[in-house]
């Protein structure tokens, strides 16, 4: 068995029903992407547009390709066609223009909101208080073309584990709310993207249902 299928056939292990496993696959070569395709894998991560407009045609065509980075508006354009699910709306700018591309392409795209849970600055994202005052402004209600399907958070990044959980957890909590609030009728709305490869037991702990693990699949990345 190789090292990516070991690694799959563990992650998997630890997984429980209800939560998928997104496969990190920036920076690794459409080799790797294709091996771990032949162990099974269908849900691979991109954080870069121009590196996924790479790989894209050189994989099988029934990979669901997610993009988990920082997407900047002018880039939309080009994955709007085909991208499964964006993670990363960090502004209504944003969504607006994932709407507006959609429209474009005959598409509703599904995206996650980005919380800022974290206590680094540098993380994008919708602080809390942000991101239910945006609920309750409504503008979301009027674009046809995006389909929000859940939140997603990353943990700061520190060896505290209980820190990390009380991350996870709160955003859970968030999570649900929305979802009372505004998509309780909205099958949908029903992804939590949170936890990585050091810290998704913990994630999935606390409601995860999409895990985003690299490092663990196919090693360090050759940047």
């Amino acid at each position: 068995m190789s090292q990516i299928a070991q690694a799959l056939q563990e992650i998997h292990s630890q997984l429980p029903d209800g939560t998928r496993l997104v496969a990190v696959s920036k920076y690794h070569p459409a080799e790797m992407i294709e091996e771990a395709y032949r162990c099974g894998q269908r849900i691979f991560g991109e954080s870069h547009v121009q590196e996924l407009q790479e790989k894209r045609p050189l994989l099988p065509d029934d990979i669901e390709w997610h993009f988990i980075g920082h997407l900047q508006t002018n880039k939309v354009k080009y994955i709007a066609p085909y991208i499964s699910l964006i993670h990363s709306v960090d502004s209504p700018h944003l969504l607006h223009e994932i709407d507006r591309q959609g429209a474009r392409f005959s598409r509703r795209i599904p995206c996650l909101l980005q919380l800022h849970i974290a206590q680094e600055e540098t993380k994008y994202g919708f602080l809390p208080d942000e991101l239910l005052d945006y609920m309750h402004g409504g503008e979301w209600r009027s674009m046809e073309h995006v389909q929000i399907c859940g939140l997603m958070c990353m943990a700061s990044n520190v060896d505290d584990e209980t820190q990390i959980a009380r991350e996870f957890s709160r955003a859970h909590a968030i999570y649900n709310k929305v979802k009372e609030d505004f998509f309780s009728l909205d099958a949908s709305f029903r992804e939590c993207s949170w936890g990585m490869s050091d810290d998704f037991p913990i994630a999935v702990q606390h409601g995860s249902t999409l895990v985003r693990i690299g490092s663990r699949i196919f090693g360090h990345r050759g940047y």
